[in-house]
């Protein structure tokens, strides 16, 4: 597959045509990024966990019959992906309270809920995500009621498959944000999931293995990244570089 032209730079990825028009290659950047960009800096092997920890989740999620838009990794920090018409819809699943929840709600961060919330945002860095509901996305013609209902369903179905996985090796899963897009009229799963998108605790400790360590300067960063990278594998980065 040839890389050509780059199409895009977003805060975590670069997105690149291909030789085959209905594909593309994205590339995983160190840079890291919170609060809508206001906070920029570089986290060390970022991109190549990301990408190493996105193709392991999305070959498992693939393979429970849910359509994501990972063809192939094509070197440590590239991934060759159908393209996808993006949904401008952020779905966000929680399972334990953190973050936006705790301070919109006034909840005990850590309280386990008694089942997923799923939450839509419009995806718009300039007005910054807001949240919004399912009446406001058919309103603004963002996605049909059948469409809601598929990105409902997949977001919790995929919720129960990443509680497994991480639970077997020792974290809990917080919260995540999921991104969808279409390709040939199909809605596909999209973006990434790493511990960019997704809150990671470890079960015994509740330390944060995610990039809350980065958003509130908790220290570590790098350690934790390369943490869940270890626990996933069963091995350090380098020594399976």
């Amino acid at each position: 597959m040839i890389k050509l032209h780059q199409l895009y730079e977003g805060k975590a990825k670069k997105v690149f045509a291909s030789s085959n028009p209905l594909l593309i290659i994205q590339e995983f950047k160190d840079d890291a990024t919170a609060f809508n960009a206001q906070k920029k800096g570089t986290i060390a092997d970022k991109g190549i966990i990301n990408n190493a920890l996105s193709e392991y989740f999305f070959n498992k999620i693939s393979l429970a019959g849910i359509p994501t838009h990972f063809v192939e990794k094509l070197s440590p920090r590239e991934m060759l992906c159908k393209k996808l018409d993006i949904i401008k819809i952020e779905v966000v699943t929680r399972n334990i309270a953190a973050g936006s929840l705790v301070r919109k709600f006034g909840l005990i961060e850590g309280d386990a809920l008694q089942f997923p919330i799923v939450e839509l945002y419009l995806k718009n860095d300039e007005l910054g995500d807001p949240m919004m509901s399912e009446d406001h996305a058919k309103a603004f013609g963002l996605a049909t009621h059948e469409e809601l209902q598929i990105l409902r369903q997949f977001s919790l179905s995929i919720n129960s498959i990443l509680q497994t996985e991480l639970k077997s090796v020792g974290l809990l899963l917080v919260d995540f944000k999921l991104e969808f897009g279409k390709h040939k009229g199909e809605i596909l799963l999209g973006d990434e999931i790493s511990p960019d998108t997704c809150r990671l605790w470890d079960i015994e400790t509740l330390q944060k293995l995610d990039k809350d360590r980065f958003r509130f300067d908790l220290g570590k960063v790098e350690d934790a990244y390369q943490e869940v990278y270890r626990r996933i594998f069963g091995q350090s980065l380098s020594n399976s570089q």
